[in-house]
């Protein structure tokens, strides 16, 4: 079975547990438990160890930069093909030197609502379609593709919003078509995220500096201590290399060999800065207010008034999620598609009975940790138990013993953004899924993508098929056991937040992450709005 199949299937089984899910407020999330004969075929017999090792001196010789262990004829498979999904449109070379004129600019770009096809009416269940020109700062059409935008359809009275799927059609044009899922006014907002001219940087940044963010590993035995640069990426020289890639997941991990001590002494990582540097000019690609995050005008009306459903004309699939979203907001609350219940609670009481019972284990970056801050807030009688972890970092425990519940967050593996992490504190989600013994009284939460931003996207597909192995084995000895995936989501864009975690990479991840659903599981709307 693929990792698209597998995903796929995960979601499509209706095993939504309870309450559980509801308590984590307007967060985008895809739930999945299969049931157990559909994991038999998959079982993988090995029972592997839960902690990081392959400590070894012996050096490591890429094929070349930033290259990666092969995988069986079945992952390969599965990486080219979601390698495919998110191929971008080609995007114009760069002339030298840089000037904006013929790039990319919102304030001469605009968007039209075509009223053609329904007479200038809209209902509930239509398909609104807005069509964009993209146009250089000398107001000339563009003729190439490639441009990051994103639409929305929103009423803010009413707390409404849905997302629009945005189609590039190559020659500077692009469309966005909008489900109607609400009466009454309907604003269309169209925003260039980055013009084309920006993601050739970034296709150059990812293949040529991978390890723009480096990291360094503390050495230390008795009073000899030795640092050195550590990376998924780690570039090739005369330096021996400690390879610490993990014997169980396969998730990569380099460092140079101290010269006085063995790499078993590894015993602190840190990230210990950023090598960003631009060609000239470059970062005039990246300029908020100008060409970077800029809404588009309407050319003409950029909002509808939207009539009560045709009696004729059924409303859209809300219960296949044919039209290929996971939800929209209505009055602030999600209404998911697809046949996934989601309810809501308002107050303390109603999410401490909610977790009656259960052990929440939330596993991922600082966005999932906000779930544990938000819970812990949430649950007044709950008592934090930590042991003066780092605010980054955890693990983070609260533990309600007149309720018998317990939340607990751990950050994931390498690479960590963070400072002064022990070693010993650094643990693949894979491996600590391989702990639990699940159940109808376990919760899994894991969210992952951020600090995997600047590398190749094949490092977050193999980090995927690690964390797929870890659940298919999770939930084959608990089938009951409710997992939860929480996508990525939109960032304020400075120049060095872009070239780290541009939105560009976070929408690339979540096209490899969205076969764990088959719908989408990220709605470009809802972060910040």
């Amino acid at each position: 079975m693929t990792l698209v199949s597998w995903m796929r299937r995960m979601v499509n089984k209706n095993l939504v547990k309870g309450c559980i899910v509801l308590l984590f407020l307007a967060v985008l999330v895809s739930i999945f438990n299969p049931y157990k004969k559909d994991l038999l075929k998959l079982q993988n017999k090995e029972n592997p160890a839960v902690h990081l090792e392959n400590l070894t001196s012996k050096p490591h010789v890429p094929r070349h930069f930033c290259s990666l262990e092969s995988m069986s004829p079945v992952e390969t498979l599965e990486e080219r093909l979601l390698m495919d999904s998110i191929a971008w449109p080609e995007t114009p070379l760069l002339p030298t030197p840089l000037s904006l004129n013929h790039t990319s600019d919102p304030a001469h770009s605009t968007f039209t609502v075509l009223s053609e096809r329904s007479g200038g009416e809209w209902h509930v269940g239509d398909q609104l379609e807005v069509m964009i020109q993209i146009k250089d700062f000398q107001g000339n059409p563009k003729k190439s593709g490639g441009d990051v935008l994103v639409a929305s359809l929103h009423n803010a009275k009413l707390g409404t919003g849905v997302a629009g799927r945005v189609v590039d059609h190559l020659n500077g044009s692009y469309s966005a078509v909008f489900t109607l899922f609400w009466e009454g006014s309907a604003q269309v907002e169209v925003m260039l995220i980055h013009p084309s001219e920006a993601v050739t940087v970034l296709h150059r940044l990812t293949r040529e500096k991978p390890d723009r963010i480096f990291f360094e590993g503390v050495f230390r035995a008795g009073s000899i201590s030795e640092t050195t640069i550590c990376n998924v990426c780690l570039r090739q020289t005369n330096q021996p290399v400690c390879n610490f890639t993990d014997l169980h997941t396969g998730d990569p991990w380099f460092c140079y060999k101290p010269k006085k001590l063995s790499c078993d002494t590894w015993m602190t990582h840190t990230k210990a800065g950023f090598d960003g540097r631009l060609k000239a000019n470059e970062e005039k690609l990246f300029q908020s207010n100008v060409n970077m995050k800029v809404s588009i005008k309407a050319s003409g009306a950029a909002s509808v008034t939207v009539l009560p459903q045709r009696k004729v004309q059924p409303t859209a699939d809300k219960s296949s999620g044919k039209s290929g979203l996971s939800g929209y907001y209505y009055q602030g609350v999600w209404r998911p598609l697809g046949g996934t219940k989601v309810h809501q609670f308002n107050n303390s009481s109603a999410i401490s009975q909610c977790l009656k019972g259960k052990a929440v284990h939330l596993y991922g970056d600082s966005t999932i940790r906000q779930w544990f801050e938000y819970l812990d807030a949430s649950l007044p009688d709950a008592k934090e138990i930590n042991r003066n972890n780092p605010k980054q970092l955890g693990p983070f425990m609260i533990w309600d013993s007149a309720r018998n519940t317990l939340v607990k967050y751990r950050s994931h593996g390498p690479p960590l953004r963070f400072p002064n992490v022990p070693t010993s504190e650094m643990r693949y989600i894979a491996n600590e899924l391989d702990k639990l013994v699940g159940g109808s009284g376990t919760v899994v939460v894991i969210g992952i993508w951020s600090h995997l931003s600047t590398f190749p996207v094949e490092v977050y597909i193999r980090r995927l098929q690690s964390i797929r192995r870890a659940v298919i084995r999770l939930l084959n000895r608990a089938p009951d056991t409710l997992v939860v995936i929480r996508t990525a989501n939109l960032k304020a864009l400075t120049l060095y937040e872009t070239l780290t975690n541009s939105d560009w990479f976070s929408l690339q991840r979540d096209k490899v992450l969205e076969p764990f659903s088959n719908e989408l599981m990220f709605d470009w709307w809802m972060p910040g709005r």
